[in-house]
């Protein structure tokens, strides 16, 4: 019996025991659905991620205080100051520096009319716009000299001004962002994030979020949160990254041998990080297929046993007229691997189904991906035929093993 006769047989007994097989290939469609349809949602998810990560600027380098800030006081115990941004800025000491961006973030309450949110306020100069891409949508975005007279007025996210004004035109009109008043003169384009904070915030003056809102002040100067930094270009992040700490370590007159009280970290890095953590948590969603499949394959094992046992006198018939160790060997591992084969088909369809349906579901400003690639499919369905081979051997083997003689008088 060659290989194209095995595997005809082997769909003869597949076929003329139907609801047997079917149960028996259920482990395998759940595995091979389950780790397709995951593995394929989480590198959606990664892509997004990354997509995110990017449009905050992929020369951006961010530069925090190393003491501990918390909400409404991040000010009093930041040691990073405004003076220290305009130094990085300004100095000659810093070539591959493009931009620099002071801020300071609290969340607050703003308020229009009867309307009322929590949101992120956030004090910027204009620079914040071009390091972490907030292209306006409507109005304008603050301008220097709103820094310089430290002017109420108030740039809103998508989310934020959707909330407040609903279909209202937003520009011109005052809101109240933790108790003053503040002029409407620009909403930035939604960008979009599964975090459902990217579009949810208040933009302000710097220098109005420290006089008004803050009110912090230090011996060193006026406190800033944050200093975002945007290098000339990705190939010099790391020089930008060195002639950073160098300026505030002089600042700060930091000794060689002391620790910075500052923390400089890019976005590459954080993004590294980042897909390292998606990396595990696709290993895991995986593995949780995986368990599937090894079920799966148990059942294989089990019902091939059976089926061995059932067929004894055919093996012995067939080992009587001419049939060898190895023809019914080959029969039975063929029989388990096409079970797996067809259980890794059928999974894959429902896989393929799945991740249809939930590509382009709209959760809040976040778009799911699923994007289901070949090479899933076909490590998947692989995987599935080795886990069907691989369960096949030893029923197999004792199908080949059995007396002809023996096997002729099985009843």
């Amino acid at each position: 019996m060659n290989l194209l006769e095995s595997v005809l047989a082997s769909w003869q007994s597949i076929y003329a025991n139907k609801m047997r097989s079917g149960l028996t290939m259920l482990g395998i469609v759940i595995g091979v659905s389950a780790v397709v349809f995951l593995v394929s949602f989480g590198r959606g998810h990664e892509a997004n991620v990354t997509a995110i990560f990017e449009s905050m600027g992929a020369n951006a380098i961010y530069v925090t205080s190393s003491r501990s800030m918390t909400a409404g006081v991040a000010g009093a115990t930041s040691s990073l100051t405004l003076e220290d941004a305009k130094a990085i800025a300004t100095s000659k000491q810093a070539p591959s520096i493009d931009l620099v961006a002071p801020m300071i973030e609290k969340m607050g309450n703003v308020t229009y009319g009867n309307e009322n949110s929590v949101v992120d306020i956030v004090g910027v100069t204009p620079e914040i716009a071009d390091i972490t891409s907030y292209p306006v949508a409507k109005g304008r975005f603050i301008s220097e000299q709103d820094v310089k007279r430290g002017a109420d007025v108030a740039v809103l996210g998508h989310k934020t001004a959707s909330d407040l004004f609903d279909t209202e035109d937003s520009l011109g009109e005052s809101i109240r962002v933790s108790g003053r008043k503040f002029e409407v003169i620009g909403v930035v384009e939604e960008k979009g994030s599964m975090f459902g904070s990217a579009d949810d915030f208040v933009m302000i003056p710097l220098t109005t979020m420290q006089a008004r809102i803050m009110g912090q002040t230090s011996a060193r100067g006026r406190p800033v949160q944050t200093i975002a930094i945007q290098a000339v270009s990705t190939t010099q992040i790391e020089a930008a990254r060195e002639q950073t700490t160098s300026i505030l370590r002089q600042r700060h007159h930091i000794r060689e041998n002391e620790d910075d009280d500052f923390v400089v970290i890019d976005m590459q890095e954080i993004l590294n990080r980042m897909q390292e953590v998606l990396g595990i948590f696709q290993v895991f969603i995986g593995s949780v297929g995986g368990i599937s499949l090894l079920v799966g394959g148990i059942g294989i094992m089990n019902i091939m046993l059976v089926s061995v046992t059932e067929r004894t006198r055919e093996i012995g018939i067939r080992k009587a007229v001419g049939a060898k160790r190895r023809d019914i060997l080959r029969q039975f591992l063929v029989e388990s691997a096409m079970l797996s084969f067809s259980g890794g088909v059928i999974g894959l369809m429902l896989a393929l189904i799945g991740t249809l349906l939930v590509t382009g579901i709209e959760l809040g400003a976040y778009s799911v991906k699923a994007p289901m690639s070949v090479d899933i499919a076909i490590i998947a369905l692989s995987v599935a035929i080795f886990v069907g081979l691989a369960s096949g051997i030893y029923p197999a083997f004792r199908a080949a093993s059995l007396d002809p003689i023996e096997s002729l008088r099985h009843e």
